[in-house]
């Protein structure tokens, strides 16, 4: 017998809310430094992309992905550390402006709408309990 209680909301709309916050990422740093969007886009995605994917395997976020820790903090991380990573390897180069700039936004996206999610819960249940 599990002692892990079944997760009752689907996975979908947590991973489409971390793909749109990378995809959002990227796309506003196009926007600002590059210019043409369709020429960027594949080049400037697929590290942080492929790093939040990792971070989701890794985390197995599937099983309760609107966990803020350690299950967004850890995908998070990991979106950070390897896109920047993947980044650097593949030669687009790095600025430490560029990584802090990285780390606040996606913080601000990924763990914000976890972070949504548990207050929007918090406040369903206290009204279900009056």
């Amino acid at each position: 017998m599990s002692t892990t209680a079944p997760r009752t909301v689907p996975v979908w709309p947590a991973a489409v809310a971390d793909a749109v916050a990378v995809l959002a990422f990227t796309s506003i740093g196009i926007a600002s430094h590059d210019g043409s969007l369709v020429a960027a886009f594949g080049r400037v995605v697929w590290p942080f992309a492929l790093a939040a994917a990792l971070g989701w395997a890794v985390t197995r976020a599937w099983q309760d992905p609107t966990r803020i820790w350690p299950t967004g903090v850890l995908i998070w991380f990991m979106t950070v550390l390897g896109g920047l990573l993947l980044r650097g390897v593949s030669g687009q180069g790095l600025a430490w402006s560029f990584a802090l700039v990285t780390a606040v936004f996606l913080a601000i996206t990924m763990l914000g709408w976890r972070a949504l999610v548990t207050a929007l819960r918090r406040a369903q249940a206290a009204n279900a309990s009056k």
